[in-house]
């Protein structure tokens, strides 16, 4: 697989000819010169385009959400293009993988910037990611927006975060279960890096609020396939509600055994990365007793989305990769860099940096109001029936 696919304006080479099969993310020195004809090739490009570098997971655990995450950016940059671009600029947008291990991510980026000369980041990757990375862009003065659901409190001078943050994802549909459901005894497994850390945290407090406990806590390293040990532990220690965030096909694999072992029918489930990409994964049977909150999910009754799903199936087709919350935040991501552009009138870091953190912008999930550099947004509640999921309520 390449390192980087790269969708130009009109057509055209992606990448010059020595550049189609050398790996980017590779480590050796020879793979990271260009020729001087490789050069001549980037200063022919238009000084009018506006370069952005997508960096989505295309492989490793998260790499499940990579296919509707491209098509949905792709979607994005096809109408922002025909409205007259940014600030009319014209978006070439370069997809790179931001899966696998970090230095080879940090590595991409940096050649990203370098040699073809990205104006800004858009990334849907894990918080570990997200963290390396914001050094790459600060140092080099690029905005970066980051767009899925995260732990918040992200505060990096040139960083946008507008995903779920676990006080409007994951405190009221705390409190839902323990008030319709009676739940007050909670098990909490995530992947062990950032996101998970700082959400259990947050999601202690919460679970507190309600008079319930945590009778038990664990991360599983990323990849991990064999759940055998963590079922259980969550067996001997009989939990009302198991508050799973694991990601992509570790999510995947944890709820097929959870399913499959006889837990799903007396256990309730509530996880955070999870959409119908996943869904589609774990399978109808395994998938009782699942709940999920999040500000998108395609089964919402409004304008907004299903215009947004007619786009996506008339541009990609009846089988393209369906669509979820996850990979459709990169919509969400361009379409938010367009209102923050046309707000600021420019394309500088102080102006757009200063119009992010005050904005309503229009995505598939309607309006979005960032305030103080928060994304505000409705969220939604629902139950897995078979391979999609059923709104509850608006929390």
């Amino acid at each position: 697989m390449r390192a980087t696919v790269n969708f130009p304006a009109h057509g055209g080479p992606a990448l010059p000819p020595s550049l189609l099969f050398r790996n980017l993310s590779s480590s050796s020195a020879a793979d990271g010169v260009l020729s001087p004809r490789d050069h001549a090739f980037f200063r022919r490009r238009g000084a009018n385009k506006l370069r952005v570098g997508g960096f989505i997971c295309c492989t490793g655990s998260p790499g499940v959400w990579g296919p509707c995450a491209t098509n949905s950016a792709k979607l994005a940059v096809a109408e922002i293009n025909k409205r007259g671009g940014v600030l009319g600029r014209e978006i070439e947008l370069s997809i790179y993988d931001a899966g696998g291990p970090l230095d080879e991510v940090l590595n991409r980026a940096e050649q990203a910037i370098a040699f073809d000369e990205v104006d800004l980041i858009v990334g849907l990757h894990t918080s570990a990611i997200r963290v390396g990375l914001r050094d790459v862009t600060t140092r080099h003065r690029i905005p970066y927006i980051y767009t899925p659901v995260y732990e918040g409190g992200e505060r990096t001078p040139g960083v946008m975060a507008i995903g779920e943050t676990p006080r409007w994802q994951s405190r009221p549909s705390i409190h839902w279960l323990a008030d319709v459901k009676k739940a007050s005894r909670w098990y909490l497994i995530g992947s062990d890096y950032v996101w998970p850390w700082q959400s259990h945290r947050a999601v202690k407090n919460y679970i507190k609020e309600t008079g319930g406990q945590v009778v038990g806590e664990e991360f599983v390293p990323l990849g991990e396939d064999n759940h055998e040990p963590h079922l259980a532990r969550i067996r001997a220690t009989r939990p009302d509600v198991v508050l799973i965030s694991l990601i992509g096909t570790d999510s995947i694999t944890f709820n097929r055994a959870f399913g499959e072992c006889g837990l799903a029918a007396t256990t309730l489930r509530l996880a955070g990365a999870m959409d119908e990409t996943v869904l589609l994964g774990i399978g109808a049977d395994n998938s009782e007793n699942m709940f999920c909150a999040s500000g998108y999910f395609p089964g919402i009754g409004s304008r907004a989305n299903d215009d947004f799903q007619s786009r996506y199936r008339t541009m990609f087709g009846p089988n393209a990769p369906p669509i979820g919350s996850l990979g459709q935040s990169t919509y969400e991501g361009l379409r938010f860099l367009e209102a923050v552009a046309n707000k600021a009138g420019s394309l500088s870091m102080a102006p757009m940096l200063a119009a992010g953190r005050n904005v309503v912008y229009g995505g598939a999930r309607g309006p979005v109001t960032v305030r103080n550099g928060h994304a505000r947004m409705q969220m939604y509640l629902a139950e897995a029936d078979g391979l999609d999921f059923k709104l509850i309520k608006p929390v």
